[in-house]
Parts: C-alpha cells; sequence; structure tokens
C-alpha cells in the first residue's frame, strides 16, 4: 500500500453561500464519507480543512506576502492521506468524495519517501 494525498480544490469566487442547514448536511456528508474510509482501513490521515481567509506565501529573497488573494481562480479546501494499492485505487477513493457535489475537484498526489 502506498499514501496518496488528497487534495480539495473548488473555484474561489464560486465559493457556494449555505444556509446552516445546508453547511450541516454537507459536513455531515463529508464525516460520512471519511468515516467509511476509516472503517475500510483505507485513510491514513483524516487532514483538516484550511482556512481560506489567511495565509502567507514566502517568495525568493525572504520575501513574505499576506493571502487570500484576489486574482487566484481556485482555492485549496483541504486535503486527505489515504491508502491505495496504485493511482486507479486512489482515484476511485476520491470518487466519493462530497466536493463534487459544489463544483470542486480532488487533486491526488502520490506521496513517497524519497529523500529530499
Amino acid at each position: 500500500m502506498e499514501n496518496y494525498l488528497l487534495i480539495y480544490r473548488s473555484e474561489y469566487k464560486a465559493a457556494p453561500t449555505a444556509t446552516p442547514e445546508q453547511a450541516q448536511a454537507m459536513t455531515k456528508k463529508w464525516m460520512d464519507w471519511i468515516s467509511g474510509l476509516d472503517a475500510k482501513n483505507q485513510l491514513t490521515d483524516r487532514g483538516n480543512r484550511l482556512d481560506p481567509a489567511s495565509g502567507k506565501v514566502l517568495k525568493p529573497g525572504n520575501v513574505v506576502t499576506n493571502g487570500p488573494y484576489a486574482e487566484i481562480k481556485e482555492m485549496i479546501g483541504g486535503y486527505s492521506i489515504v491508502k491505495a494499492t496504485s493511482y486507479d485505487e486512489a482515484v476511485e477513493i476520491a470518487k466519493g468524495c462530497p466536493i463534487f457535489q459544489v463544483g470542486g475537484h480532488v487533486e491526488i498526489r502520490s506521496i513517497n519517501n524519497l529523500p529530499m
């Protein structure tokens, strides 16, 4: 088994405004999906949501800028790490992600233990 990083992305300007009930229902879908992965021993790290209203970028020359940025098209909303035997299996795991219900998508990256 290998570890794969699932990066949850969505359009920054298309972020839905949900009622509290809709937000609670979506949170339940995420919790159910993550719990299902854990029950199947496919979850390495459930990850976390990322705050869309904060962030820093470090650029060459030790230049630090604040975020978020008006010019970005996509935001990374969060991540998880799953276990799979191949990219194909990781893609199948990602297909159940609730982010697709709000127009988002999932980037799937292999995590290898090569020296930096």
